[in-house]
């Protein structure tokens, strides 16, 4: 679907190496705005950069989103290449190690929180002082299934905290930000047919992660995971105007999941 109001919009695109985050770039390029792809590794962000082959409509910046002054980088190598920012998918993100709680170790849990709500504040912070300048702008943060429901002990209990934590803070920014006309979603995928859940089935079921991907996928009323993609158009949705009255809402991608 092609929406016309996001020609020549300006798009910060974080996690923008993984998948969800290069299918976005894609997605939001196909749409022809100008987008600042932006991820810890510079290699993979390369890579993704010369797949989408955007031109000088693309630029990438390398952050570690958990640190400040990183964050600040890519705002600010995002206005002077491109001279605002429209929209924002604030989606950087890693899943974690699958242990139960009581063998989760500190030092993973704090990393976890510190890329997916650490990331996810900071950006906040650094992004909505140039859309509320403006009085317009919509925000779309990755959240999950996995902050809707705590699910049948999965055992990624620092991934599920963290991905409610983003559920809570969308809904605050969101009623901050709307006096400024700006507005603040997130999405809520299941199971994505990314290199994450590779990961993720590997844990719950090690040396049998392909009988685990097809058991988690039965469980799916839809009968498989979601495509990169399928997260893609929805972000293009709450980035547009078609959802020029959403704000502040937990959006399922989910196949039926929590239905």
């Amino acid at each position: 679907m092609v929406y016309d109001d996001l020609k020549g919009k300006v798009v910060i695109i974080t996690g923008g190496a993984g998948g969800l985050g290069a299918a976005a770039g894609q997605a939001f390029v196909d749409q022809g705005c100008k987008v600042a792809l932006v991820d810890i590794s510079a290699e993979a962000l390369a890579s993704v950069a010369a797949k989408i082959g955007a031109g000088d409509q693309l630029i990438t910046v390398t952050a570690d989103v958990s640190k400040e002054a990183d964050v600040k980088a890519y705002v600010e190598a995002t206005v002077a290449a491109f001279g605002t920012v429209d929209v924002f998918f604030n989606n950087a993100g890693i899943e974690g190690k699958v242990a139960a709680l009581v063998d989760q170790d500190i030092a993973d849990f704090d990393r976890v929180m510190a890329i997916n709500v650490r990331g996810t504040y900071l950006g906040l912070q650094h992004v909505l002082p140039i859309m509320y300048a403006k009085r317009s702008g919509s925000v779309i943060n990755t959240s999950s299934v996995g902050g809707l429901t705590a699910g049948p002990g999965l055992g990624v209990t620092p991934y599920v905290t963290s991905k409610f934590a983003i559920t809570g803070l969308t809904r605050l920014a969101a009623n901050e930000a709307a006096q400024y006309q700006v507005r603040v979603n997130s999405v809520h995928p299941s199971p994505v047919n990314t290199m994450m859940m590779r990961r993720l089935e590997e844990g719950f079921a090690p040396g049998h992660a392909a009988e685990a991907g097809q058991g988690i996928a039965a469980g799916i009323p839809l009968g498989r995971y979601a495509e990169a993609e399928d997260i893609a158009s929805a972000v293009l949705f709450l980035a547009s105007d078609a959802s020029s009255f959403v704000t502040g809402t937990q959006l399922r991608v989910d196949g039926g999941q929590l239905s």
